[in-house]
């Protein structure tokens, strides 16, 4: 199941279980806006090549649609709906007033120059920027080029360099988060990170954050993956010296504090907690029931299929869904929209106690559709989601 109908699938479920009319269902599922646009530029040996550019603007009912770009050769309009669709629900889980939106450009940027990815960008913002503001759909070229033609406006993009107005802490603001959320969900077991095993499938910055402050913490991340191989050690990684590991040779492989692994038994490895921060789709019917982890916490978007999902359910393990678990990111690009408006910076203990609070709150928000509509975290943090933009949609006039 691909990720647009996997994420309707789970929309459609918390909208019955909510009892929504049908009218307004539809109405929060089909996007408000969806952009497609053709992006050609000339190559550093003078040729031109085309690539097509994506921006689907799903839900504005609670503020600015909010979502970043996507480079990829596998963007596609199915990709960019779902993530779109999931940024409105994240939003609303993390109770920030933003609505949903997502880009993508179909190309592959490692063949890419940096002045030709450079280039790409700026003409993908050309195309887009009179359907883009401070208070419609909110890195450094994106910035520049929107301020050639409406003034500067640092608040219209997030994840700017500090120097640009962006907000300190926002680097590991993905990871921080899937790590306060794990907190928050162990405590609901009577546990912490320290002392239990946790198995990172993605070891990019999401996931490498996430295993260093788990570290930081006394947890002992057993096992670690990323494109360039898998590496393990059952008594705990140093994570620092794998990160300078990393840095330094471009791999994971040959760490001289673990042993070389298959990395397709990264996800079935026993564990504590299972965190995929990677790719979607990776837990699935195939491989679900092999998973030995207690819990899972979804760093990635959409990592696990819906079959997974049953299949996991009936073993008893416990979910922690991506629409809050990862949430960290937008949440901080939120404080840095407020810093910008408000023209005053953050110190990053502001930010980073901040990011707690409100993962905190969003986690006992989650539980407690739980409890009312007796369902697990997902379908929790769901209705917490769809609830939120039903209640605003409606406030703000909609007509059954």
């Amino acid at each position: 199941m691909n990720a647009l109908a996997a994420t309707s699938r789970n929309f459609k479920n918390a909208a019955r279980i909510l009892g929504l009319d049908a009218k307004i269902e539809r109405s929060l599922l089909i996007p408000f806006r969806e952009i497609k646009v053709e992006c050609t530029i000339p190559k550093d040996d003078g040729s031109l090549v085309s690539y097509v550019g994506f921006r689907v603007q799903h839900d504005n009912a609670r503020g600015p649609m909010k979502g970043g770009i996507r480079y990829h050769p596998e963007v596609d309009p199915d990709e960019v709906n779902a993530l779109a669709q999931l940024m409105t629900w994240k939003t609303a889980v993390a109770d920030i007033p933003y609505g949903g939106a997502k880009g993508g450009i179909g190309c592959t940027p490692g063949d890419l120059s940096l002045s030709e990815l450079e280039r790409l960008t700026r003409v993908f913002a050309q195309k887009i920027h009179d359907l883009i503001g401070t208070h419609t759909d909110t890195m450094a070229w994106m910035l520049d080029e929107y301020s050639k033609f409406h003034g500067h406006s640092p608040a219209v993009v997030t994840g700017k360099p500090i120097d640009l107005g962006g907000s300190l802490g926002r680097e590991a603001a993905t990871g921080r988060g899937v790590v306060f959320g794990t907190e928050a969900l162990l405590a609901e077991y009577g546990k912490s990170c320290k002392g239990l095993t946790f198995v990172i499938q993605g070891f990019g910055n999401v996931g490498s954050w996430a295993a260093r402050l788990i570290h930081e913490r006394g947890g002992k991340v057993i096992a670690v993956s990323d494109i360039t191989g898998a590496v393990k050690n059952p008594n705990g990684l140093d994570i620092d010296e794998l990160v300078k590991h990393k840095e330094s040779t471009g791999s994971l492989l040959n760490f001289n504090g673990g042993d070389n692994m298959d990395p397709n038994e990264v996800l079935i490895h026993e564990c504590d907690v299972l965190i995929p921060s990677a790719l979607g789709g990776v837990l699935n019917r195939e491989n679900a029931s092999s998973v030995r982890a207690k819990f899972i916490v979804e760093a990635a978007n959409h990592p696990t299929d819906p079959e997974a999902d049953e299949i996991l359910s009936k073993k008893g393990v416990i979910i922690l869904p991506d629409i809050y678990a990862n949430a960290g990111g937008v949440t901080v690009s939120y404080f840095e929209w407020v810093q910008n408006i408000q023209g005053f910076m953050w110190d990053e203990e502001k930010v980073n106690n901040e990011l707690q609070r409100y993962m905190t709150q969003a986690f006992h928000n989650i539980k407690s559709m739980c409890k009312t509509y007796d369902c697990n975290l997902r379908m929790g943090a769901f209705t917490l989601g769809v609830n939120r933009v039903a209640r605003a949609t409606n406030l703000r006039g909609y007509e059954a």
